[in-house]
């Protein structure tokens, strides 16, 4: 049986965007300040799923060229619906086997997307490979346990009422690089310099219970899958539970929750 090229149900890229999108466009401006091109040449989004890092990369280096890759068709095609002018470029491809020739762009991103990916350390490779010697190669992870609240509202509230839940949770959250020192080790293990990492914070803004809510219902990776496969009574008990820690003791209204990515980045070295 082949390796899946990724583990993360993807197959609406405007459910996606709903769901996450809007957050992933925050962290994208936070990333990009992160870990900036040194060299010229254009600029890779590995895994762009609905194309916000690819947009804030086009956006703020106007003179280099962007592309965007995902294995995803659906987010593809929904990213290359936000272009302007065909710009960035958006393409079906795996990080795993990246369309591109040897030390082709000055910096290589992957966002929210190498925990999801069976092999990462040959997705890193491809990153590495089609890198230019001087050019960055980076990453980043939502810190899922300590830093990502609307996730653990939701998982948290529903393990106390579907022993699923926790175990789903505990599957997604254990999983070595939604883990901040797998992630580093395999930066430093690569033949990559000059490692280094940051704490990314953002905020989720969000206008009442249903907008929390709704969203989750997408049918998007782990959240979206679980939810899906509840019966209806199940769920309408867990939205009602996860409802009450939403409130939290206060009327339906607007929330803001904080959400911590790791990211890492390291210097291809001259050949």
């Amino acid at each position: 049986m082949s390796t899946p090229i990724s583990t993360y149900v993807a197959t609406s890229g405007d459910a996606y965007h709903r769901f996450l999108g809007r957050w992933t466009e925050a962290l994208a401006q936070e990333f990009a300040g992160f870990a900036p091109p040194t060299v010229a040449g254009p600029l890779l989004d590995a895994g762009c799923g609905t194309g916000s890092l690819a947009l804030e990369l086009a956006q703020r280096f106007p003179d280099r060229d962007v592309f965007g890759i995902d294995v995803a068709q659906p987010y593809v095609d929904y990213a290359s619906g936000r272009a302007t002018g065909g710009r960035p470029a958006f393409s079906k491809a795996s990080a795993t086997a990246l369309p591109f020739a040897d030390a082709t762009f000055a910096a290589s991103y992957a966002q929210l997307v190498i925990n999801f990916i069976p092999q990462p350390q040959q997705a890193l490779a491809e990153m590495i490979r089609v890198t230019k010697p001087g050019g960055a190669v980076s990453a980043t992870i939502w810190d899922f346990r300590g830093g990502l609240v609307y996730q653990r509202l939701f998982w948290d509230a529903a393990s106390g009422i579907e022993p699923g839940a926790g175990a789903a949770r505990d599957k997604h959250f254990s999983t070595p690089l939604a883990k901040l020192d797998p992630l580093l080790e395999l930066w430093r293990q690569s033949v990559l310099r000059d490692v280094h990492f940051a704490s990314l914070h953002t905020r989720m803004d969000y206008a009442s219970f249903d907008d929390y809510w709704e969203p989750l219902t997408g049918g998007q990776g782990p959240v979206g899958v679980y939810i899906d496969a509840l019966a209806p009574a199940l769920r309408e008990n867990i939205c009602a539970q996860v409802r009450q820690a939403y409130l939290a003791g206060d009327p339906d209204g607007s929330r803001s929750m904080v959400a911590t990515a790791w990211a890492v980045t390291g210097t291809r070295a001259a050949d």
